[in-house]
């Protein structure tokens, strides 16, 4: 099996986002090693970029930080290469598809192969533009993860057909951010997923506590959780290392000893 297939093979799977470069390339560095320590199935690695648009304010102000702080996706890439020594942690690259195209979509999809990058989620190209990318995803072995929304509705059983690794499913409506509410529209996104195709199916956008991951995970394949690790990056800068392990602790046992 690939590093993809790999993420479900243990039961629920626990997928943490961070932004590359923030605060800094070193210390996401430090942090993609501590989370593959602590047992994390996959990272989420953001690639900055000055228009986010599906991003809320904690992930926006990230994204600020790393452009200020220097980062580039060259660097990125070289810091992918240097995990890859040591660490086989999934990576996945989370971009907009306007970094993709100004690097160049087969000379960025070849460097992904090259350095290790295992998977792409691209969440402004629409469904119906997908072949902007994806066949260079095929040519070069990385997998193109499709994104679900409550908006999606007709359209999910032929993105599910098309997919491939796992469906990243969007809770709610609208930007990423912590939410007090995560809403029950996933669970009837998932069903009708599972009804055209067998695909794990992971659930990301607003979820926060132990006890949204936990009620997440009753219902899907795996957690995604972004805003709340990047706003304690964003608390603690260069120190959040233990307070973001503390944090990815608790959520770890909340999904995998009452799933597992």
């Amino acid at each position: 099996m690939n590093r993809i297939e790999n993420i479900f093979s243990n039961g629920k799977a626990f997928i943490p986002f961070i932004t590359a470069g923030d605060p800094s390339i070193e210390v996401t560095e430090r942090l993609v090693h501590e989370l593959a320590n602590v047992g994390v199935d996959m990272i989420e690695l953001g690639i900055p970029f000055s228009d986010p648009m599906a991003e809320g304010v904690v992930i926006q102000a990230a994204d600020n930080r790393a452009l200020s702080s220097g980062t580039t996706t060259d660097k990125i890439f070289d810091m992918v290469r240097r995990i890859r020594r040591t660490c086989d942690v999934p990576l996945a690259f989370m971009t907009y598809v306007n970094p993709v195209f100004s690097y160049g979509s087969e000379r960025f999809l070849s460097k992904c192969k090259e350095v290790g990058v295992d998977a792409i989620i691209v969440p402004d190209l629409p469904y119906e533009e997908r072949d902007e990318i994806k066949p260079y995803c095929r040519e070069h072995g990385i997998t193109y993860i499709s994104m679900i929304a409550p908006s999606s509705k007709e359209r999910i059983g032929s993105i599910a057909s098309d997919a491939e690794g796992f469906i990243y499913c969007v809770s709610s409506l609208g930007v990423t951010g912590v939410r007090d509410d995560i809403g029950n529209a996933s669970a009837d996104m998932i069903k009708n997923v599972k009804l055209v195709k067998d695909i794990p199916c992971a659930i990301g956008f607003g979820i926060s506590t132990p006890e949204q991951a936990r009620a997440m995970a009753k219902i899907s394949d795996g957690v995604i959780v972004g805003s709340a690790i990047v706003r304690i990056i964003g608390q603690y800068g260069k120190e959040c290392i233990e307070p973001v392990m503390e944090y990815v602790g608790t959520m770890l046992a909340a999904i995998k000893e009452e799933y597992r």
